[in-house]
């Protein structure tokens, strides 16, 4: 299911791209959802009560699959296991990596949909997204509630599904004729409750004009890579030679004097990578809240923004729910150079997990922090440089027993290097360090690394290297 939805949703945005979705036109204004006159005049629905009939279905119907194509004693609830999970300790469960760790805010994610669908603000939805959450860990299952599930469905389902409602509204909104059928089904694949709401009962209450959400970057990438190096004390090896589809988004970047950052997400990066092993990237990270600063083409944001990461290639497994202070900026170079960049510092809970090992699941608190570098000549070439770096402590998770992890430093650099041949089209080559370092507590201590280079076409939108004019 995981590296479809990554598919997917990467047709989604070519198709978006071919639409028109991109804009790198005149300043715009933003549109505040929140806004009373806005409210007034929006013929929008909201609900309050939909959003809980909507969430309550879809657990009794996750519950109903689940007793049907998996083990039918953890989905079989009854008054009695709902009694037992209220009383019951919250715990730290080890269920599969991919279930747990995307599976989980996938699901949350469709929690923040149904309610952003319904009209409701990102707060307000967050609120939905965490007690549907809840609702699942103590009437969804037999098992006891699940501390570090409540973590990826309740709160990195919001940071994941609001991305995706946004994807979703774009594909609905940017139509002079209203959407046709191949926008509405787009839409409905990026995000299931948002599109269904709109072909049911409609756009959502306060959703913005379509003019009022201009993005500056979209980079749909077809390519193969290959892992020239593999250092493990386990020995695990990996295919030398991987096809792969990669694809990244930036909405709202700052730089455009007229559109502010006013709303949760109103900027936002989404980034994921799919390979014939499977799911092995998704990270989305936004601005929660916040103040512009800086005018004309030399313009940022500041404040604390919000991050999921999931990162699973084949040796080892990591990802982190975080909210981090930070700042995205653009700013303009000698002639047709511009920079961009972000910096990000803060706190979140990391899990992390060796491929082949059941034993080695870590889930702690982790401090984190990532810095982000991009180069931009023109409409010809860029450069694009990221390092995220997580150290996961021994605070938060098992306690004992399988979790003998005392902690972890983990390392993930990226470079991007893209040329524009025509048009729309570019070639692109890709450099990955990745590297773990566990100190145990009880066995001897490992490192592994990870380096991969690819080689990509690369299909632009039509903001080309993402430069906000």
């Amino acid at each position: 299911m995981s590296s479809s939805k990554a598919a997917v949703l990467a047709v989604v945005l070519a198709c978006g791209l071919n639409a028109g979705c991109a804009s790198r036109s005149a300043p715009r204004a933003a549109v505040a959802q929140d806004d009373p006159a806005l409210a007034q005049n929006d013929r929008g629905h909201k609900s309050y009560v939909l959003p809980v009939i909507e969430i309550i279905g879809m657990d009794a119907g996750i519950n109903r699959a689940g007793s049907v194509l998996l083990d039918p004693e953890t989905f079989r609830v009854t008054p009695e296991s709902i009694r037992r999970n209220l009383r019951g300790p919250w715990v730290v469960d080890d269920d599969p990596f991919q279930i747990n760790q995307f599976g989980h805010p996938y699901q949350g994610a469709m929690y923040h949909g149904i309610a952003r669908s319904n009209g409701l603000n990102y707060w307000t939805s967050a609120i939905y997204t965490f007690a549907g959450s809840a609702l699942w860990e103590i009437a969804g299952e037999t098992t006891p509630p699940s501390a570090n599930d409540q973590i990826a469905s309740g709160i990195a389902g919001s940071f994941l599904g609001e991305p995706l409602f946004r994807i979703s509204r774009l594909l609905l909104d940017r139509s002079d004729n209203g959407p046709g059928g191949w926008r509405k089904l787009a839409s409905v694949l990026v995000s299931p409750p948002t599109g269904i709401n709109h072909l049911l009962v409609g756009d959502p209450a306060g959703s913005p004009a379509p003019d009022a959400v201009p993005f500056s970057d979209i980079r749909v990438q077809f390519g193969v890579t290959a892992v020239p190096s593999n250092d493990s004390q386990t020995g695990y090896s990996l295919a030398l030679d991987q096809p792969r589809l990669a694809l990244s988004m930036d909405y709202g970047y700052p730089g455009n004097p007229g559109y502010r950052h006013e709303r949760p997400f109103d900027y936002f990066r989404i980034e994921s990578s799919v390979s014939n092993e499977g799911l092995e990237q998704v990270s989305t990270r936004g601005l929660l809240t916040g103040s512009n600063y800086g005018s004309g083409r030399f313009g940022g944001i500041w404040g604390l923004y919000g991050t999921y990461d999931y990162f699973s290639p084949d040796d080892f497994r990591f990802s982190s729910t975080a909210a981090a202070f930070g700042t995205t900026l653009q700013a303009p170079l000698a002639g047709p150079v511009v920079l961009q960049t972000s910096g990000l510092a803060g706190m979140g809970y990391v899990a992390t997990h060796t491929e082949g090992q059941p034993d080695d699941f870590h889930y702690g608190v982790a401090p984190q922090g990532l810095v982000n570098l991009r180069l931009i000549a023109g409409s010809r070439a860029a450069i694009d440089l990221t390092a995220r770096e997580y150290f996961v402590s021994g605070f938060g998770g098992f306690g004992g027993g399988i979790g003998t992890v005392q902690r972890d430093l983990i390392f993930v650099g990226d470079a991007w290097f893209a040329i524009r041949v025509f048009s729309r089209h570019g070639l692109a080559l890709t450099f990955q360090r990745a590297g773990r370092n566990s100190d145990y507590l009880e066995l001897p201590d490992q490192s592994r690394s990870r380096t991969t280079v690819g080689v990509f076409y690369t299909f632009l939108g039509a903001g080309g290297f993402g430069a906000v004019r």
